[in-house]
């Protein structure tokens, strides 16, 4: 059986992390049978879960996992045309290249309060003093990652303002479909509900985790994939 290796589940959400997010609501959308491995990121492939194990492969980024589930399992796109795989692309591409980085800021960065919520679900399992250096050290990491991208670069305000543009294009986009393409789930789905059950679905306050909530279509159709795909959450 596939093996998906990801994050401890935490906050009531599929998971912390919006692209081990992304890969389970693919898998479940796609109905692929899976098994979940819980781990840190330590030793994964590339450094960075979630990585899968199938066939005595292992693959790691959620990109190059969706690509592999395509060909070897089920294609959730092949009914799109191309004009529709180019805005899928488009989107995916503002989630997880933009609007990742303000959700990323928003919990390593922000405030001190985030940072504690956060560093608790993620390395709360390690002993005490183990936790703290290794939680340090990460922090620092995520924190030049985060500059070196350019979002970091900026004020807190203007972080978030170019957030909520990318809110407003989700927003726009979906309108009043039951997902983001028509009427069955694709992969852009999978990539709109990993990040944004983690920005409007966790317990992480911002500016951005406001505006989102303020956007009745994106608050519906977050829930109606909850529901849906993880009824047991």
């Amino acid at each position: 059986m596939l093996k998906l290796y990801q994050f401890e589940r935490t906050w009531g959400i599929p998971n912390l992390s919006p692209f081990c997010c992304k890969i389970e609501t693919y898998l479940r959308m796609a109905e692929i049978d899976y098994q979940i491995v819980p781990v840190l990121p330590l030793g994964a492939p590339k450094g960075k879960l979630p990585y899968i194990e199938d066939s005595g492969r292992s693959i790691g980024d959620s990109r190059f996992i969706i690509t592999y589930l395509k060909s070897s399992y089920k294609d959730l796109d092949k009914a799109l045309n191309n004009a529709e795989l180019a805005i899928s692309v488009a989107m995916q591409r503002l989630l997880e290249e933009h609007l990742f980085w303000a959700a990323l800021y928003s919990r390593w960065q922000y405030t001190d309060e985030n940072w504690q919520i956060n560093k608790q679900a993620i390395f709360g399992g390690l002993p005490p003093v183990i936790k703290d250096i290794v939680a340090h050290r990460t922090r620092r990491k995520i924190q030049r990652q985060i500059y070196g991208h350019g979002t970091g670069r900026h004020q807190t305000d203007e972080i978030f303002a170019l957030g909520k543009q990318d809110i407003d294009a989700l927003s726009a986009t979906l309108d009043n479909k039951k997902y983001f393409l028509g009427d069955q789930p694709t992969t852009l789905d999978a990539s709109a509900f990993g990040l944004l059950i983690n920005i409007i679905g966790c317990p992480i306050e911002s500016p951005l985790k406001e505006y989102g909530l303020a956007k009745k279509n994106l608050i519906d159709y977050a829930d109606r994939i909850k529901h849906e795909f993880y009824p047991n959450l």
